[in-house]
């Protein structure tokens, strides 16, 4: 698999990653077998960043993510603290931190994590010099190897670029999501920060299996949570209305290539994006982190098609979801 270098870090990692929130919690039951099938599956194609967080399952996805890189020491394991408490500005303190930070380790099996970044924190704590001050006093301790941030908007990627020991920006990017190539891609680049992509599929609207007679689980993100009732909205189908994001997937089903399947033509769209490092897609079972993996085989997408896709992106999406993140 191709390698890009994961930010300031520096750490070579594959370009298709693992996205591990699936396999933890709020997308229907993933039984523990098929979590570690679609982890094995993952490594063995060449997957070598996962990325998970401490709220997903309460440390579920994290323990599954630990026990697989004790099995495979190459791998680079990032996680995410902050949405444990509150979402002010004032529990981005250093107790929460530590406290964040001891649980997340234990859960990993780790004394040092790779990659912690801040779980898309209140907008004031961008401008935080004390914040800052303090995760680079996490590093300095060892209990981090590197910090980075997610995001929900734009505006505070760029904030967080700004930084100078932001190693990475993790955002939404996808055919449905395009507004951070604009300017956050190529700041990031400029910086030398890695950006990591999330929610690639759109939920799963950009595998192409749904239609507008699907239903989720009850304790699906994609049931409870589309007007955001739980979060905010822009994590279920990257913001977009259903029924809107199902006719923009018809519209395009003719761009993708023989041989091809959508959702590797929606993961091959970002890393065709200058400025993109890793794209982390969950999986539910092997075949779908195989799947996955195999995206980064696949050649570049010709510029006529990535025009296409802007297209579909201009006249269907961009109204719903451009000037809100």
């Amino acid at each position: 698999m191709e390698q890009r270098a994961l930010g300031r870090t520096a750490t070579p990692i594959g370009v298709v990653g693992f996205g591990a929130w699936q396999i933890g919690a709020s997308w229907g039951e993933v039984s523990e077998t098929d979590a570690d099938a679609a982890l094995e599956a993952a490594v063995e194609a060449g997957v070598t960043f996962f990325d998970t967080a401490d709220v997903y399952g309460d440390g579920r996805s994290e323990r599954l993510v630990g026990a697989l890189a004790k099995r495979h020491p190459h791998l680079t394991v990032a996680t995410k603290m902050g949405r444990r408490a509150e979402q002010v500005p004032e529990n981005y303190n250093p107790d929460n931190f530590r406290a964040w930070n001891d649980d997340s380790r234990a859960n990993l099996g780790v004394d040092t994590i790779d990659l912690v970044q801040l779980h898309c924190p209140p907008t004031p704590v961008f401008e935080s010099e004390a914040v800052f001050d303090d995760l680079d006093d996490m590093v300095d301790e060892g209990l981090i190897g590197a910090y980075g941030v997610s995001v929900e908007t734009c505006e505070q990627a760029l904030a967080a670029i700004a930084r100078p020991h932001v190693a990475t920006v993790q955002i939404i990017l996808n055919p449905f999501r395009q507004k951070p190539i604009e300017a956050v891609l190529p700041a990031a680049k400029a910086a030398g920060v890695g950006i990591i992509a999330r929610v690639p599929l759109a939920s799963g609207l950009l595998s192409g299996k749904y239609t507008a007679q699907t239903r989720f689980d009850a304790d699906d993100h994609r049931n409870f949570n589309r007007n955001g009732e739980a979060f905010d909205v822009g994590e279920t189908f990257a913001g977009v209305d259903f029924e809107t994001g199902l006719a923009a997937v018809e519209r395009l089903r003719p761009l993708v290539p023989e041989g091809m399947t959508l959702a590797q033509f929606a993961l091959r769209w970002i890393l065709d994006q200058e400025g993109s490092t890793v794209v982390i897609p969950g999986a539910r079972n092997a075949k779908q982190a195989n799947g996955n993996a195999a995206a980064a085989g696949f050649a570049p997408l010709p510029e006529n098609v990535h025009a296409e896709v802007r297209a579909v992106y201009d006249e269907l999406i961009r109204p719903h979801v451009h000037d809100r993140w």
